[in-house]
């Protein structure tokens, strides 16, 4: 469902789409992969739920504290990037906050014992799809 560009920016974000993170491989290269991901305009943090043996954790695990990564959606000419600083947490108190908020915009996700979160402090937001706020 194509978002009018009047209110692109109120709920292309909330909407059900595929998005891709993009994280720094220890040489530096990019890793591109589809995601399932939420954003809070409020708190501008995207979360990013997956196995603690993903390769994109491993990614930003060996990039240490403060990785910078972009997350990307589009749908016909609406698009966005959020861009920023991301952290990989395994407490149950993050993991369950980021399993409910992919619940609301997805389904609920299947139950994954090693289930950890990224959260990504965005820092920068460009397209024509923008989040409220930029």
């Amino acid at each position: 469902m194509t978002t009018a560009p009047e209110d692109a920016g109120e709920t292309f974000w909330r909407q059900r789409r595929t998005c891709f993170l993009t994280t720094p491989r220890p040489d530096g290269t990019p890793h591109l992969v589809p995601v399932g991901l939420t954003y809070d305009p409020d708190t501008r943090v995207a979360r990013v739920i997956t196995s603690a043996s993903s390769k994109k954790v491993r990614n930003l695990l060996a990039a240490g504290p403060g990785a910078r990564v972009a997350v990307s959606q589009a749908e016909g000419r609406l698009w966005c990037t959020l861009e920023g600083t991301a952290v990989v947490r395994d407490d149950p108190a993050s993991v369950a906050d980021a399993e409910r908020r992919y619940a609301e915009r997805y389904r609920a996700p299947r139950p994954n014992p090693e289930r950890v979160v990224i959260e990504i402090t965005v820092t920068r937001a460009l397209g024509t799809a923008k989040p409220p706020g930029w």
